[in-house]
Order: C-alpha cells, then structure tokens, then sequence
C-alpha cells in the first residue's frame, strides 16, 4: 500500500511582513493616498502576515530595489530573466526539501521515482534533470513532471505516485514541488494583478511515498477523486507572456467554490464508500481567507478543523501547489492511529481535486 512516509518543506531567504510589501506595491502601482489605503484595508484583512519571496525586494527601500526597476518607466525583468531565476533558486529550494525529507529513510541512491511539480517555472532540461544531476541519482530513474496545473498540482502528483507504488512494489517515489510565484510579479495595477501581489508567495516541498517503509507518522493514500466545474473556466488562469506569467484570479472564485464544494465532498465521500462523520482531519488548500471561510460555512466544519490551513495561510501565504502539503506535514505530526484525512485543492479549469488517506 502506498504510504506517505515524510513531508519536508523549505523556504527562501526573504521573509516579508504584509505592512512592508504594502509600500513597494504603492509605489510600483503609483496609488495615491485613496487608492493606497483601500489596498492596505484588502492587505489587512486578508488572513496572511508574512510570506517568503527568493527576492529581496518587497521589504526594502526603494533605492536598494534590484529585480524591481527604480526608475519609473524602465522595463521590468523579461521572462529569460525571470526563468533564469526560477532555474537556480528552484534548485536549491528542491535541494534542502527532498534532503530533509529522505534523511534518515533511504539514501538518493534508492529513489526509484521523481516526480516535479511546478507552473512558475518550465525549461528543457528541467528541474527534474537538474535534481537528478546534483544528486548524483541513477541515470535509470523514472522521471516525469506535473507543469501548469497550478494550486491543485501537488494533489496530482500524489495520485501519480499512488499509481506508480500499486504498481512497482519497490518504488521509492519523491515528489519535489516548488513554486516560486513572487517572480512573476507584474508592474500593471489590474484587479487580478493585485489579487496576485496579495496572495502568492514561494516555496518548495517534498513528499517520499513508499511501500517499503513504515514509520509512527507514515499515512496511507487511498485514494483520489477529482470534478471540474466548467463554469469557472474564465475565473482562474495562469498563462504565459513575454514579461512573465500572467495569473487571472476572479473575485467570482469563492463563490463557485461555496456553490460546488458540497456536491463535491459528497461525490469523493461516496466515490470512497466513506462518511463525513469518519473524517477526522480536513486538509484543505488555503488559497485564500474567503475560500476557506466558505468551505468552513458550507461544509458545517468546526474552527479546529481549519486551524492547519488558517496557520499556513498566515505564516506563509498561497504559494500554490505546494501549499497543501505544508498543510499535510503540519497534520502528520499531530495524527492518532485511525484518523482519516480529507484533502481538497482547486486550480485552473476551475479544477477541484481531492484525496483520501488514513493513519492505520
């Protein structure tokens, strides 16, 4: 049976306070006092306190500003720029994640699998050859990539390696899931831009799913369902543009979350012949305050349910795919034998994907 046997997470350098990205976003935008202080309301409000960047920028004056232009009018960083940055920082990032996370279980030498996942940054070769090259893994080594599928990636890549575990009894699977969202930050102040500046945030987690190892913490997947709400096709994008990826984040998101999200948990309970009353985690993506303020609503949870993703939002912001399995780690350390985890994420499409997975 395939078991998630570890979950390690990694950060970038740069913390930044929400109070102090507020002032560069000021600035690049060229907000009066009115305008200002209507972001600021959003910026306060918005359930998130820190949030980590590989650019120092966002916390500093602007005289000290480097990816950023000082000079109004001078163009922001190209996509070459851009990707050029995502292929050495996401490196690294996925270094220190899948280190932590095989410490102390296998050796590199005894991942049979790699799976990445990322829509921040994609280049040939990838990220997988990179890792694959820097840890010195057997040139044999199953490799593939989970690209552009946005927030509900990481999800996608556990089913992946779910598949590959039922099927290879001794697969050694490592997921490496980074995203580095701040690269991607756009000098145009539109609503979806805004929604962007607020929100994303880096980082980077890896997950070792096994069928040889057990561990005190080790979880089983069970398995995986997934709907696509076609209606919300134009509410959430992510799409490629000579000056960076442009993300498309409609205020209508929530909304079709609370519209949807009951008739999903329902379809995935049934899909697993399991009852809402056997859940005793909830891990759910928080991809923003209001989205989990809705789930919460419409789904009838109690504040304890959500305490894991409101502390993730909090601390480290939406940093997309690998946002839920921060969640999950922080999960994993405090479970009893017999609990049953409920996971959901969202994404482009608008695409809702969950999974099933139980402490035996």
């Amino acid at each position: 049976m395939a078991e998630i046997i570890s979950i390690a997470t990694a950060l970038p350098a740069f913390c930044h306070r929400q109070d102090e990205i507020i002032n560069l976003m000021a600035k690049v935008y060229g907000l009066d006092a009115t305008e200002k202080r209507k972001l600021s309301f959003l910026y306060n409000h918005c359930g998130i306190e820190t949030r980590y960047s590989v650019i120092d920028d966002y916390s500093l004056p602007e005289e000290e500003w480097d990816f950023i232009p000082q000079q109004v009018g001078e163009c922001f960083p190209s996509l070459e720029k851009r990707m050029e940055i995502f292929d050495k920082e996401a490196l690294a990032l996925s270094l220190t994640a899948i280190n932590k996370c095989i410490d102390g279980f296998i050796e590199p030498k005894d991942i049979t699998h790699l799976i990445t996942v990322s829509c921040t940054g994609m280049s040939a070769p990838g990220l997988d050859l990179q890792i694959a090259e820097a840890m010195e893994l057997s040139p044999n080594l199953f490799r593939t990539s989970v690209n552009f599928m946005g927030c509900y990636a990481a999800i996608h890549a556990l089913k992946l390696a779910k598949m590959i575990c039922d099927t290879t009894p001794v697969a050694n699977v490592v997921i490496a899931d980074t995203e580095l969202c701040t690269l991607h930050f756009q000098k145009e102040y539109t609503p979806d831009n805004a929604a962007s500046s607020l929100l994303f945030a880096d980082g980077s987690a890896a997950v070792l799913v096994s069928n040889n190892i057990k561990t005190q913490n080790s979880i089983s997947l069970k398995g995986f369902y997934s709907q696509v709400s076609f209606k919300g096709k134009n509410a959430m994008s992510w799409e490629l543009s000579s000056k960076g990826f442009l993300m498309k984040l409609s205020g209508y998101v929530p909304q079709l979350i609370e519209e949807d999200i009951n008739t999903l948990v329902n379809a995935s309970l049934a899909h697993h012949k399991t009852d809402k009353k056997d859940i005793t985690h909830w891990c759910i993506h928080p991809g923003g305050k209001k989205i989990l303020q809705v789930i919460e609503q419409k789904l009838g949870l109690q504040k304890e349910d959500m305490c894991y993703s409101k502390t993730v939002l909090e601390k480290y912001g939406n940093m997309s795919s690998p946002t839920i399995l921060f969640v999950l780690k922080d999960m994993m350390q405090n479970m009893q034998k017999g609990a049953n985890v409920f996971g959901v994420a969202f994404g482009p499409g608008l695409t809702m994907e969950t999974f099933l997975a139980s402490k035996i």
